[in-house]
């Protein structure tokens, strides 16, 4: 075995890990518990495919991509991505995409498409590869949804991993496996669209397979996700489609017509034993378990999505940056959104892949995301249904011989590519309700090189090559050069370095979620110094700066109640030198600017000459976020607070017309229009304004709160 072989053995089995461990990973260490370390796990075999890739070609004296019907797609939309990135409201958030998202930046783009490359370049024309990959992919399936099941019934395995009790005490009210499974992957619509992939290419192999679909299906009505169901909907339709009108199959149509009913009727008992009859699921794509108590999912969903395009009208061609949703919609952020339950939740994706990709990346990107998506499903369904395939067993590349040959699949390779076209559509109807993960765009990716390779679209004969003429490469005939050396060197030496930055900045995570939790329980002297660590470990992220800017802060005025003046001053500094750089670097970053609001409304409780400063981080963040009623509310009350009353009143006044049920900002607006009618002794002056006050508490007592303490106290002094 050569070191062409080597490289390629390492090439595949590393494609078998990533499909295998990637919806496996997740861990409580880190901030966030299981997309970041999905994303990471990525980049990292990413990492070490393309240098044994590039190693590989180095061997070889050449350069080889194979040639592809994606190609031009694939092009353009890495332009729009990088070209979004250049002119971003964020262009750090743009590179490494949003903080608990990850995915979708521009580093996890390039990744999937090198691997993709990748792929098709090392195993064109190698069927069992596909084959024994879509293996790897249904036994981690496996995995995952006996992982994920037992969580329905209050024993969730995750639980026992961290706190070694098998129930769901690990998780909160909101958040609770027995309404909504999620396994490992995070979140209930995530496994859904994970379990849509699987399901079709389960259906596929055979009816032993089903049963394995049983399972899948089983999962995904416990996830009570209505994109995937709506995903799966249309993953089986195309199947029924595909299977029907394809003339190749003729003689196995009726098998394969009679499996497909069979497994949906498997799946109709499922639901009858479930004791879901067909009712409850039509209540289920009405409204969630989890919406009852609040605004229905599709309300909010049409809102943001009006606030996606509205962000799209304003940056129209390339968009508003990769992942830099979260700004760009509080910008364009439709006033309806506050009389939502989730008001005051910060939107960092559109819930909706197209228009997320539309807002952030513009027309631009929108079409050729869309391209690629066309002309896959173009190519790929006019070869299953009409033509022929190419001889797989054909050599081109020039060491084909070092790899395990086609031999004839146990289940045809056209019957294999239909099921992973349905699972595409999936995906494609599943991210219209919601957006994609790591392991869905890994699958996005490499499902149109998987489908190539199973239907011969790949000829070894039309790639790009360079030289044009095929070394010498059998039994090392020419031994390895000492620039062949010097070249695979600095391959090996570069990737471990990137994937040593990958642990570095893995471990700067787990320092910063320790501090961050730390924190949020007020125990700011036990979280600096895993902050502080954090942030020396990976310096130029921000959202480390951030939480530790804000700890300073909560630290210095802790010492200044202590009575501590130099230490209350050094973490006073320190806390306005960072917060202020920050917001310097990243000025569209709403949620800097609020974090230095919290600085200075902190820092003001100790030295009222604070809250000037904090009034001008407002303003810019009202600027940021012009329909905020949080923000709003908060420039009222520094308002207030810099002795302002007149302009707090006027800017509550806006508030209320922002949200009408907004209760903190009507008792607030109470208060001011007292201070406003009383003089200096407290004496009532001006009797209208005095009604405008005792009228704005009874309408909280009224029509918000019937029984709110504060409101009935305000009026009982007022009267006295």
């Amino acid at each position: 075995m050569n070191f062409a072989s080597i490289c390629s053995r390492i090439i595949e089995y590393s494609f078998y890990a990533l499909f295998f461990t990637v919806p496996l990973i997740f861990t409580s260490q880190t901030s966030e518990l299981f997309e970041f370390n999905k994303m990471w796990l990525t980049f990292g075999i990413a990492i070490i495919i393309a240098a044994a890739w590039i190693a590989k070609m180095i061997f070889q004296k050449r350069i080889l991509l194979s040639r592809t019907p994606l190609d031009i797609p694939i092009v353009l939309f890495l332009a729009s991505q990088l070209i979004a990135t250049v002119f971003s409201l964020d262009s750090h958030v743009s590179l490494w995409g949003y903080y608990s998202r990850f995915n979708g930046g521009l580093l996890s783009t390039i990744s999937y498409i090198v691997l993709y490359y990748a792929f098709v370049s090392n195993f064109a024309i190698h069927t069992a590869v596909v084959r024994r990959l879509l293996a790897v992919s249904i036994t981690s399936g496996i995995i995952v949804a006996l992982w994920g099941l037992p969580a329905h019934f209050g024993y969730d395995p995750t639980c026992f991993l961290f706190r070694q009790t098998l129930d769901v005490s690990c998780w909160t009210e909101d958040f609770k496996p027995t309404i909504r499974i999620f396994s490992t992957l995070g979140q209930p619509n995530w496994l859904a669209a994970y379990l849509i992939i699987l399901i079709p290419i389960s259906i596929m192999l055979g009816r032993f397979f089903s049963l394995l679909a049983a399972l899948f299906f089983v999962d995904l009505l416990f996830t009570q996700s209505r994109s995937g169901l709506y995903g799966l909907a249309a993953a089986i339709v195309v199947l029924g489609i595909l299977i029907g009108i394809n003339k190749k199959i003729i003689t196995k149509k009726i098998t394969l017509v009679s499996s497909l009913l069979f497994v949906l009727l498997v799946f109709a008992l499922i639901i009858g034993t479930l004791s879901q009859p067909w009712t409850k699921l039509g209540q289920l794509t009405a409204q969630s378990a989890l919406e009852k108590a609040g605004t229905a999912s599709s309300t909010i969903r049409l809102i943001v999505w009006q606030g996606a395009v509205d962000v799209w009208k304003a940056y129209p061609l390339f968009g508003s940056g990769v992942e830099t949703f979260a700004y760009a919609y509080y910008k364009n952020r439709p006033v309806a959104h506050n009389m939502t339950s989730e008001w005051d939740y910060l939107y960092n994706k559109a819930h909706n892949e197209y228009l997320n990709y539309l807002a952030t990346t513009g027309a631009f990107g929108l079409i050729s995301y869309l391209a690629i998506i066309a002309i896959f499903l173009l190519y790929s369904v006019r070869r299953i249904l009409f033509q022929s395939t190419l001889n797989t067993q054909k050599s081109g590349i020039s060491d084909n011989q070092n790899f395990r040959k086609s031999d004839t699949p146990s289940f045809p390779s056209v019957l294999i590519s239909i099921a992973l076209v349905a699972s595409y559509v999936g995906i494609l109807v599943s991210n219209f309700f919601g957006f994609s993960v790591v392991i869905v765009n890994l699958y996005f990716f490499l499902i149109p090189a998987l489908v190539f390779v199973l239907i011969g679209m790949l000829d070894p004969q039309k790639a790009w090559v360079f030289p044009k003429r095929e070394s010498r490469i059998k039994n090392n005939e020419l031994g390895l050069t000492w620039v062949q050396w010097l070249g695979i060197s600095t391959i090996i030496l570069t990737s471990l370095l990137l994937i040593l930055n990958l642990i570095r900045f893995w471990f700067a995570d787990t320092s910063y979620a320790y501090g961050s939790n730390l924190a949020r329980a007020g125990q700011y002297e036990q979280a600096y110094p895993y902050l502080k660590n954090a942030v020396q470990m990976r310096e130029g992220e921000p959202t480390f700066t951030d939480e530790y800017a804000f700890n300073n802060a909560a630290l210095a005025a802790m010492y200044a109640y202590k009575n501590e003046a130099t230490k209350a001053a050094g973490f006073a500094n320190a806390a306005i030198t960072q917060s202020s750089k920050l917001v310097q670097e990243h000025p569209n970053n709403v949620v800097f600017w609020k974090t230095q609001v919290r600085i200075f409304s902190l820092l003001g409780q100790v030295d009222p000459q604070y809250y000037q400063y904090g009034l001008f981080a407002i303003q810019n963040a009202k600027t940021l976020a012009p329909t905020d009623a949080k923000i709003s509310y908060s420039l009222a009350v520094l308002y207030g607070q810099t002795g302002d009353t007149k302009k707090a009143v006027e800017t509550l006044e806006q508030t209320i017309k922002l949200k009408p049920d907004y209760r903190d900002a009507y008792y607030a607006l109470g208060l001011y229009y007292h201070d406003l009618a009383a003089d200096e002794k407290g004496k009532v002056i001006n009797q209208a304004l005095q009604e405008k006050a005792e009228q704005t508490m009874q309408y909280i007592l009224q029509k918000l709160s019937p029984e709110d303490k504060q409101a009935t106290q305000a009026l009982e002094t007022w009267g006295r």
